[in-house]
């Protein structure tokens, strides 16, 4: 794909890290919004009243009757408790900054899962003590040596050079480094009682934020899969992988500006994620 094509991506193989997207112009400078959205944003609206409504009068018009005659329909729909949040309080322990001490059971896995992305994707892992120290604390104890191995041959000098940063993965003078992954949902698609396999689906940021900066900020969306062990009472992660989407279609929101982006980096906090 050239530099000019829409899409265009940088890809980290091997190391379950967000890819960027970068738009084209760039919004640090003043990039004109697109033309003709208004008509089809308005379209999306009334199409989504629509929907509403029909949705309101199906359930007004099912009264108390039972299952019965949907059983066929319904079957092939989720379960309300694989897509609803469980009300399970979340951890109160933590290795550093990554929380810990999940429970042995499917939804301690996917709070564990959603909770090591977050850490996976966060801007520490740029840095060689922060990679090593995120990496000792998510992997399994047999598996860190040989991640460790395989991160810094992916998070090279080279690499954050691309990025804007230093070699040594910091920012420059004047810039803020954002790397934040946001998980949206979770679910288990294989569970052995020790060993769990968890999706994460999650959005990211990737970007330099300042002024003169010719790798903004740009947001992604895509799932990353763990398989986990229950290993010394916890969940740890054996191996994970990632892959592109689902993706939304982009809205018409304004491209902040650099001092805006820095600001939200500085002043809004990351959560703890449980299931």
């Amino acid at each position: 794909m050239s530099p000019g094509d829409e899409q265009a991506y940088t890809d980290y193989p091997e190391t379950g890290h967000t890819r960027t997207r970068l738009p084209d112009p760039d919004p640090y400078g003043g990039a004109p919004r697109r033309p003709h959205r208004t008509s089809s944003r308005s379209l999306v609206t009334v199409v989504g009243v629509v929907v509403l409504l029909i949705a309101a009068i199906a359930f007004a018009n099912r009264g108390d009757d039972s299952a019965g005659d949907d059983t066929t329909a319904k079957g092939a729909q989720p379960r309300a408790a694989s897509t609803a949040a469980s009300g399970a309080k979340p951890v109160d322990t933590k290795t550093g900054s990554i929380p810990n001490g999940f429970p042995h059971t499917d939804q301690g896995a996917q709070s564990a899962a959603a909770n090591y992305a977050v850490a996976l994707g966060s801007a520490d892992m740029f840095t060689k003590a922060g990679r090593d120290a995120i990496l000792q604390a998510v992997m399994t104890p047999s598996g860190v040596m040989s991640s460790e191995a395989a991160f810094d041959k992916a998070y090279t000098p080279a690499l954050s050079k691309s990025l804007g940063l230093n070699d040594d993965g910091t920012a420059p003078k004047g810039y803020t480094f954002v790397s934040r992954t946001s998980p949206i949902g979770t679910k288990v698609t294989e569970s052995t009682g020790d060993t769990a396999t968890v999706e994460v689906w999650c959005s990211g940021l990737l970007g330099l934020a300042g002024e003169n900066s010719t790798n903004p900020v740009t947001n992604s969306w895509f799932t990353i899969t763990m398989k986990l062990e229950w290993v010394d009472g916890d969940w740890k992660i054996i191996t994970h992988s990632q892959k592109d989407g689902p993706a939304p279609v982009p809205g018409d929101d304004r491209a902040s500006s650099a001092g805006e982006m820095s600001k939200a980096v500085d002043e809004y906090g990351g959560f703890t994620y449980a299931r």
